[in-house]
């Protein structure tokens, strides 16, 4: 989600210069994914690159930098019993100090990737700091992070996006604020649609965009492809009208419908007497939720189902990396490894 932008920006404008912490490179079993990133100044720290006796190494480390200036390091952890962690894998970390000095340069590269530029990187070893760009590209299409050595020098490579997870959600009852309430922090883009214009609570998540109209379908056509569906409202009628206008779409991510077995039988009916393909009933999800929390509670509903969309998106994101096209480098082709 890349918070640490906003915060590298406030932190610079307030005068606290932060050193970036960066896992370049896993192998084996590690607390965090390359390309997570920490921040770290005089007293604070933002975000997380995995806890424990890493992280506190890795603050001491940038404390010092803070102090002593100078140019990146690279450092590399073996997770195992004498550093107190036992996940057995290994961690790269590269550590970079920023100077108040380009608060605001980071003030627009915040902005710009929040409004859904992206933020490339390349840092080099000897180089005496990163080399940043703003590029109007999709993120999707190469790996966030790539590090390459041959065991002298070693290059890192880095893209810093806003990762696109659209949700419309359609019903602001109890079981739909709860939803938004637990989705709004993982970094969905919600629009929160009504045909009530009373019903929104007054406080509204960042990131949320709500609507009210009397023509709630139309949000269905307006929606980006890989959208995630999901359809709650308290309104049978108006839910299967939804149902037919998704299932016109062949290009979402994900649609779940609120309701019981039965429910779904009912739609399923009328769907195929409408002319809908029976093999297109396997594209809606109902009931929703992880099988087997059977709750009624709306925060318990709203955990089942947010974990639900995050194995779907975690599931697409894996296979649109095993599909890419792997990058053939000189330090690969020569055989060596870090």
């Amino acid at each position: 989600m890349n918070d640490w932008l906003h915060t590298l920006a406030n932190w610079l404008e307030a005068g606290q210069p932060a050193v970036l912490v960066t896992v370049v490179r896993t192998d084996g079993s590690t607390p965090r994914e390359a390309g997570a990133t920490m921040l770290v100044g005089r007293a604070s720290t933002a975000d997380t690159i995995g806890g424990g006796h890493l992280e506190w190494l890795a603050s001491t480390t940038a404390r010092e930098l803070l102090v002593e200036g100078g140019p990146p390091r690279l450092m590399r952890f073996a997770l195992g019993a004498s550093l107190g962690q036992c996940c057995g894998g290994v961690v790269w970390l590269a550590l970079e100090r920023i100077d108040v000095r380009d608060a605001a340069i980071w003030r627009t590269r915040a902005e710009a990737v929040a409004g859904g530029d992206t933020l490339q990187r390349r840092l080099v070893s000897g180089d005496e700091g990163s080399l940043w760009s703003v590029a109007d590209r999709d993120p999707g299409k190469g790996d966030p992070a790539h590090f390459w050595s041959d065991g002298g020098h070693w290059q890192f490579e880095q893209q810093v996006a806003t990762t696109r997870f659209p949700v419309v959600l359609f019903g602001a009852g109890h079981v739909g604020e709860a939803i938004v309430r637990s989705l709004a922090p993982l970094g969905a883009q919600i629009t929160w649609v009504d045909t009530r214009d009373d019903i929104f609570p007054e406080t509204i998540p960042e990131g949320v965009f709500t609507v009210a109209t009397d023509i709630p379908a139309t949000e269905v056509y307006d929606a980006p492809p890989g959208c995630y569906f999901l359809v709650l409202t308290h309104d049978h009628s108006l839910d299967f009208s939804l149902c037919e206008a998704i299932l016109t779409r062949r290009d979402f991510a994900f649609f779940g419908l609120i309701g019981s077995a039965t429910k779904r039988a009912s739609f399923e009916h009328r769907l195929i007497a409408r002319g809908l393909e029976p093999p297109r009933l396997l594209d809606m999800t109902c009931p929703i939720g992880i099988p087997g929390i059977d709750s009624k509670q709306p925060a318990v509903i709203a955990a089942s189902v947010t974990a639900q969309l995050l194995q779907v998106r975690e599931a697409r994101q894996a296979v649109a990396r095993a599909v890419r096209p792997v990058a053939i480098t000189p330090f690969l082709l020569s055989g060596a490894r870090p």
